[in-house]
């Protein structure tokens, strides 16, 4: 059977559809690259704004009109709206995330014990999913009651995965090729919380820093309240990519409040401090909700003054959207969609500011990249995209194809994505 795996949102559903494929590729079966080569396709949904809610009904609707012979719907969307996934053309199966882990035994009705037995090298996805880095499940689920986030309600309370297990998904993605993995999760700073004896997520992070060979370790997204100053010496270890994505949501004390984050912008500031105190050219990125139920004229410009004072490598910012199920859909003062827009420009033009003053400080200086795609421009050379450890995006034209290597580059100018540079 031929099988195309799709996947909007998180770095967590790119996970899930990787360990899918190994599992489907163990029983025998091919992963295709195009939804209508498939005879079966499943779709990871994403439900954490309107927009990833509508794009994973647009990539189900999609597959069915590429002539997909059958399309399963799992995910967050699918889990919130079952009855709505089902009813979309094609869709032949709903699996919510409760039973996402037995989805492909079973489709395939096979024990899931099966895929135990013998643990395959990770090979990257084809088609618009292929990744030279491995992302890699820590946990799922999350315990915090932001106001907005309708996640919790989607992935269910925080689940740890084994030390053990981590440890053989980054070897299979070691035996594969993989020059770098990613950890990820819900709220991966909560790992191991919820274990009879509890851990932290530093003891995982020394056991994958001490017992595997990777050259490069990546953390997804954590909760700044999950870090203390005793987790930044781990970067003492250079496989650690100095990259730390903090979700700030917003800059504002009340705003803060009204979300029910657990930090206050003093708080923020202080940990961000910590971290560039270690490895001052640590990146900082994060995430920002423009226009949140009750955010005045006065909070908006609270905000904006901190992000502008953070000066972050770079930043995702979101309109409010109302989930329903969520306390903030309920709130009164909804801010109206022109505000929340105007707010939304502002916020993107501080960010794009402090990633180029970030960008710039790296011109004339040579760090690592790992190429994560390579275009022929010819038959005297080739067009080079990747990333360096602190998550600068490079482009160099090199004379072979090194995709999926790690090559020493000269960082010489700023261009539209990033930077321009020669290798070394």
């Amino acid at each position: 059977m031929k099988v195309y795996l799709d996947s909007i949102g998180c770095r967590l559903n790119q996970s899930e559809i990787e360990h899918m494929a190994g599992q489907f590729r163990a029983a025998g079966h091919e992963i295709v690259s195009m939804p209508g080569q498939a005879d079966l396709v499943v779709v990871n949904t994403c439900s954490v704004t309107a927009k990833a809610a509508a794009d994973s009904r647009k990539q189900i609707r999609h597959a069915w009109r590429e002539g997909a012979g059958e399309v399963v719907a799992t995910g967050c969307w699918a889990t919130l709206d079952p009855a709505g996934a089902a009813a979309l053309p094609g869709v032949n199966r709903v699996v919510e995330n409760g039973h996402k882990d037995h989805l492909v035994s079973d489709i395939l009705n096979i024990p899931a014990a099966v895929f135990d037995l013998e643990p395959l090298a990770r090979e990257p996805l084809p088609g618009v999913h292929l990744r030279t880095r491995a992302f890699i499940k820590a946990q799922d689920g999350c315990d915090n009651h932001c106001t907005f986030c309708i996640t919790r309600v989607a992935r269910g309370e925080s689940r740890s995965r084994t030390v053990a297990d981590v440890l053989q998904d980054i070897q299979a993605a070691r035996d594969g090729g993989a020059q770098e993995v990613v950890l990820t999760g819900v709220q991966i700073g909560s790992w191991g919380r919820d274990f009879e004896s509890p851990r932290g997520l530093y003891e995982l992070m020394e056991a994958v820093l001490s017992e595997t060979d990777i050259p490069r370790v990546r953390l997804s997204s954590l909760e700044p309240w999950d870090l203390d100053e005793h987790f930044f010496s781990l970067w003492q270890d250079e496989r650690l990519c100095r990259h730390l994505h903090l979700p700030l949501q917003s800059g504002a004390r009340d705003t803060l409040r009204r979300m029910a984050r657990k930090t206050t912008p003093q708080e923020y500031a202080r940990l961000v401090e910590m971290a560039r105190a270690v490895s001052p050219d640590i990146a900082i990125t994060t995430d920002i909700i423009a226009g949140f139920p009750g955010e005045t004229e006065a909070d908006f410009q609270e905000s904006l003054a901190f992000v502008r004072e953070i000066e972050f490598a770079a930043g995702h910012v979101f309109t409010y959207s109302p989930r329903t199920g969520t306390p903030a859909a309920r709130y009164p003062d909804q801010v109206d969609f022109h505000t929340k827009k105007a707010r939304n420009a502002a916020y993107r033009q501080v960010l794009a500011e402090s990633a180029d003053r970030y960008r710039r400080r790296f011109i004339g200086k040579t760090m690592t990249v790992l190429w994560e795609a390579s275009d022929s421009i010819g038959p005297d050379g080739w067009r080079l995209k990747g990333l360096t450890d602190n998550y600068l995006r490079v482009t160099a034209a090199a004379p072979q194809q090194l995709w999926n290597q790690i090559s020493p580059v000269c960082l010489t100018a700023r261009n539209k994505t990033g930077l321009s540079g020669k290798l070394v």
